[in-house]
């Protein structure tokens, strides 16, 4: 075939016209890092290095810096959304990824939500002369307990105390570490009275969340709790039924503190951090690019491209929204060339140069003898 060449075309040469570049999904393989991200659709990662220089990549090797930033094996830093202290993702307000790499401060708590049935068929237990003895169980019904937080994240233990009064109606106790919330710790008066209507299915009163003070507490061995002040305890979901006595949830809004233990990226890009005292909130979101002609990107080596007059501008958004591909985390893109297909080239590739050659080594044969003819 190489004899077919004209000297017009051998002179002239070939000119390159264009690249076709080929953006199409590749397989996706599951990996050991929470920080790795796959693209399962279209779009690009937008990534930036110290100069302000943004490329676009479709390469999720990511990694966390000493400083909290999420980098890439080049060092450039993953762009997003930053969340603000609420955890609330400032969807305005683009840039570097930092991750918290400090714990988060503790929580007073201020609200209290209960569901609890109480026996309709108990007897009421109220002593003598009235009011409880609360080392006298023959003075109350039912206990039961849960745990608060002061404004230091301190634990403090809440008991409340149900003393069935009469028909329909019960007195609600409450201690804090042992010390009486209501009254003194010698005359405890209820935080409380509850009274249902016929059927028990909610209290008639009170209809409103009831305000208590939690008193600051001293224990024996000197440990010391504050005081935790306009606690609102919501007993609108206790009911009085044909039942024993149940506790099916106790809530209130307080928590200790708590040390960044892992972080979570779900498929839209949120980056959930998560602590060690059971909260986790929203550290960010991944934000990323597409782009109306990706044939016209330029580039740069390294898995990433640069934008070019012929691309346009990108159009950004968050992952799964749009033509934007999902995140899956925990997971890196595969190459989308098929070496299946690739090796049968060169396989045939190489056959037609071994023809080639045996071609003109023939020719080459038959010249020799043409010469040696006499």
């Amino acid at each position: 075939t190489g004899a077919l060449i004209s000297s017009a075309s051998f002179d002239i040469g070939v000119t390159l016209a264009t690249i076709s570049q080929q953006f199409t999904q590749g397989s996706i393989t599951t990996t050991q890092n929470p920080l790795d991200l796959a693209i399962n659709g279209g779009g690009f990662f937008q990534v930036t290095d110290p100069s302000g220089m943004v490329e676009y990549t479709r390469n999720g090797q990511f990694k966390l810096d000493r400083v909290g930033n999420i980098v890439n094996t080049a060092g450039q830093r993953l762009m997003g959304y930053m969340a603000d202290a609420q955890g609330v993702i400032q969807t305005g307000q683009s840039g570097p990824i930092a991750l918290p790499t400090g714990g988060i401060s503790p929580r007073t708590t201020s609200t209290i939500d209960m569901e609890i049935n109480l026996d309709s068929g108990a007897a009421p237990t109220v002593p003598v002369g009235g009011g409880i003895d609360f080392s006298d169980a023959t003075t109350y019904n039912k206990p039961t307990s849960q745990t608060v937080y002061d404004a230091r994240g301190q634990e403090v233990t809440l008991t409340y105390y149900f003393q069935k009064t009469g028909e329909n109606t019960w007195d609600v106790y409450a201690t804090a570490n042992g010390s009486t919330i209501s009254g003194t710790d010698a005359a405890p008066t209820p935080v409380t009275t509850l009274e249902f209507a016929d059927g028990g299915s909610a209290p008639s009163a009170p209809t409103d969340p009831v305000t208590i003070n939690i008193p600051g507490t001293v224990s024996e061995d000197g440990a010391s709790t504050e005081a935790i002040g306009g606690v609102a305890v919501d007993f609108s979901r206790l009911t009085e039924q044909g039942a024993a006595f149940a506790v099916t949830d106790l809530k209130q809004d307080g928590y200790a503190p708590g040390q960044l233990s892992n972080i979570v990226i779900e498929g839209n890009g949120v980056i959930t951090a998560r602590y060690s005292n059971g909260q986790s909130k929203p550290a960010g979101q991944v934000e990323m690019a597409t782009f109306r002609n990706p044939q016209g990107l330029q580039a740069v080596g390294g898995n990433g491209w640069q934008r070019t007059f012929a691309s346009g501008d990108p159009i950004l958004g968050t992952p799964g929204e749009g033509n934007m591909g999902a995140l899956q985390a925990g997971a890196l893109e595969e190459s989308n060339v098929d070496l299946t297909a690739e090796l049968v080239a060169m396989i045939t590739a190489q056959r037609n140069y071994q023809a080639n050659a045996q071609t003109i080594k023939t020719v080459d044969q038959v010249m020799q003898t043409l010469v040696n003819l006499r």
